[in-house]
């Protein structure tokens, strides 16, 4: 389970650095604008907040990467929490398959954590 569970947060950190690229750097570049479905225009006025929003993925990805490393399985779950919670929001606000792309991966690494915390 050990196994498992790193696997899936690594996946999980990985996401949130691609998410990262992508709205820091790719935003008004086209395969940032396919991604996003934004047209140029839009993407150039959005910039700004899209790079803010990539650099908060960025957190998310280096809690992650740091609980991880460490072992502090709790730290773990609270940035897992905080990817789902996100994941839920972007798809109430956004699009639902944000939570598909983003909460599911997030939710089944906190099964995985879980499920290793209890030593099931």
């Amino acid at each position: 389970m050990l196994i498992l569970a790193q696997i899936l947060v690594v996946l999980v950190a990985l996401l949130h650095v691609y998410f990262l690229v992508l709205e820091m750097f790719l935003w008004t570049k086209p395969l940032g604008l396919k991604t996003f479905r934004n047209s140029p225009e839009k993407a150039e006025t959005t910039r700004v907040l899209a790079a803010n929003q990539g650099l908060y993925n960025g957190f998310l990805a280096a809690g992650l990467l740091w609980a991880l490393c460490t072992l502090q399985w709790n730290v773990v779950l609270f940035f897992l929490g905080c990817v789902v919670v996100a994941a839920l929001y972007g798809a109430y606000s956004v699009n639902k398959r944000i939570f598909f792309v983003q909460g599911v991966p997030a939710i089944a690494a906190i099964i995985a954590v879980w499920c290793l915390t209890r030593g099931v």
